[in-house]
């Protein structure tokens, strides 16, 4: 099944010199409008310049008006998208390379708006035999008009405490909270609804968090190393997310053998059962009893210096340059 945490296996365009002529001119697309622009803009560069240290063409560029007319009138070989949150992970902007005819690096427009939200994805993936933590979704609407405070003691006296607030669509944990009290619960509310309309509200899930990226340069989906993550805060949010230093990463992940076996077996299922392609990264919790348990889906994960992508890549003894340059060659090929 391709599974594994080894190295990367060669892939159709490892064996050869990859040369500017192999691959043509690719477009990376970063930035965009969601709350996630700093970090996208940070990735894309990390992708521009690991693509040209082995001699990609490549530009980087925003997403405004005039991209449409560009892949209209002068159409890049091929894009690697590394847009964040809306409109960068929702299928939105790869409908329109969709549309122009343009090959891209990642899962199609279909399969992001499935993964992207988090409460459809949770129930395709458990469809599939992953363990999820029990869950509530609410939308603002709803919350507000028929009684947040005994809506709120029944979400607790259904879930139980600790719990997580996240909203239903969006990444970088943006608008996420940790509850461990009932008093804290209405302040999470809030902050998740400020990033979108639809709360997420689940079991807490106690246990070693990782991260499994997955791969498929042309050979089958196979994941990497497990990142092992270990927020300075406990709580692997935002600031933990993208400050250098508020975070320590171990990889591979400090995890017996089969139970790495299982997280990686976990990543490929997830990624195989919403139908994405190319490149994915799984968020799991491993409980005390060794079993993991699926949180969601990037379809578009972070690039940046923080990010587990590339921490994984090196795991598997892969520079970050050949990996995005072999899935942009699987992309073009298709």
């Amino acid at each position: 099944m391709g599974l594994g945490t080894g190295a990367l296996p060669e892939s159709p365009t490892s064996d050869r010199e990859d040369s500017m002529s192999d691959l043509g001119r690719v477009l990376v697309l970063a930035g965009g409008l969601s709350h996630e622009r700093d970090v996208s803009l940070r990735s894309g560069r990390r992708v521009a310049d690991a693509l040209r240290s082995v001699g990609v063409e490549v530009e980087q560029r925003d997403v405004d008006a005039s991209l449409v007319d560009r892949l209209r009138d002068d159409p890049p070989d091929a894009v690697f998208p590394v847009l964040h949150g809306v409109t960068g992970e929702d299928g939105a902007l790869r409908q329109v390379l969709d549309l122009y005819r343009v090959p891209y690096v990642g899962a199609d427009a279909a399969a992001c708006r499935t993964a992207f939200d988090k409460p459809v994805a949770s129930t395709m993936v458990g469809a599939a035999g992953l363990c999820t933590p029990e869950s509530v979704v609410l939308g603002h609407d709803t919350f507000r008009e028929l009684g947040a405070a005994a809506l709120m003691e029944a979400v607790i006296g259904q879930i139980g405490l600790p719990l997580v607030v996240k909203p239903a669509r969006g990444g970088s944990a943006l608008g996420a909270s940790i509850v461990r009290s009932a008093d804290e619960l209405p302040s999470a509310m809030v902050n998740c609804y400020a990033y979108g309309p639809v709360a997420l509200i689940e079991r807490f899930i106690d246990g070693t968090e990782v991260a499994v990226t997955v791969v498929d340069t042309g050979d089958g989906p196979r994941a990497l190393p497990a990142v092992e993550i270990l927020p300075d805060s406990g709580f692997y949010d935002y600031e933990a997310r993208y400050t250098a230093g508020a975070t320590q990463f171990v990889v591979p992940a400090r995890l017996d053998a089969a139970v790495a076996q299982a997280c990686a077996e976990a990543a490929v299922t997830a990624h195989r059962a919403l139908g994405l392609r190319d490149l994915s990264r799984s968020d799991l919790v491993v409980d005390p009893d060794g079993v993991p348990w699926f949180l969601e889906v990037n379809v578009a994960p972070g690039m940046t210096e923080t990010s587990l992508v590339p921490l994984a890549a090196e795991a598997a003894g892969v520079e970050l340059g050949v990996l995005c340059r072999d899935l942009l060659a699987a992309a073009a090929a298709r």
